[in-house]
């Protein structure tokens, strides 16, 4: 698998700026007074605990739940004020639904095609270029319900940058998947980041944490740290992200 960690130039326009990000539900506070930037064309690892805010915090991003208070801006977008334009924006790949599994491969494809408005044209090219990608011509008139879940995952992260968004968050992506998968995913992943698309992913692999340019580990809502990989286990004297994911998880 390739690596492109520490090859960002210091000087990259932020395309995500949080600043003093909190949502409360009644007197919880979920997400509690986050601040972070994540680079165009970024690989930036948002790592937490089941509970840690990990979720809610992707929803404000996102622009589907509305912040408490402090400032986000998403691809130059308010996520106060302007989440339309946010889901317009980028793309979105969660681990529990991203495909109609009662759908074929090319109907998934340009379904999330006609959501984005693509042009007939455009979206038939790029439904082309996504099936030779992944090798799935065989499969391309199955339901997707009868595809195996490496292939059905890949095509998932094809079809959320259908539209070519500035960023795509993907929610435990590799979940369940086998070792192969996870490595084509990745170079995927890779790929799509060397065309400036930033990556905002969540995942509770420890190794995939190593891939990323930057992570932020989240407990309790609020940022423990934020860091290249490389970097903070120097720091810390630690030998992996397992071990600097656990000393600041566990205090």
């Amino acid at each position: 698998m390739m690596n492109m960690t520490n090859t960002l130039s210091e000087h990259s326009e932020p395309s995500i700026i949080v600043r003093n990000l909190t949502k409360k539900f009644g007197d919880f506070v979920a997400v509690n007074d986050i601040t972070f930037e994540v680079k165009k064309g970024e690989i930036f690892g948002f790592l937490g605990a089941n509970g840690a805010g990990k979720t809610t915090a992707i929803k404000m991003l996102c622009g589907l739940l509305y912040p408490t208070s402090g400032e986000a801006y998403i691809a130059g977008y308010n996520a106060f004020t302007q989440g339309k334009e946010i889901r317009k924006n980028i793309g979105y790949m969660s681990q529990r639904f991203s495909l109609y599994e009662d759908l074929k491969v090319t109907e998934n494809i340009e379904l999330f095609g006609t959501i984005y408005h693509l042009p007939k044209k455009i979206l038939k090219e790029r439904m082309n270029q996504i099936i030779t990608r992944l090798n799935m011509e065989s499969y391309a008139d199955d339901l997707v319900r009868s595809l195996p879940l490496g292939q059905r995952q890949k095509l998932a992260f094809a079809t959320a940058l259908v539209h070519e968004p500035e960023i795509i968050f993907l929610d435990e992506p590799t979940s369940g998947v086998d070792p192969l998968v996870r490595r084509e995913f990745w170079n995927m992943i890779y790929d799509a980041a060397s065309k400036d698309v930033t990556v905002f992913i969540t995942t509770h692999y420890m190794d995939e944490a190593e891939y990323c340019d930057r992570v932020c580990i989240l407990a309790d809502g609020a940022v423990q740290l934020i860091g290249n990989p490389e970097d903070l286990k120097q720091q810390l004297n630690v030998h992996n992200m397992d071990e600097v994911f656990f000393k600041f998880v566990k205090r």
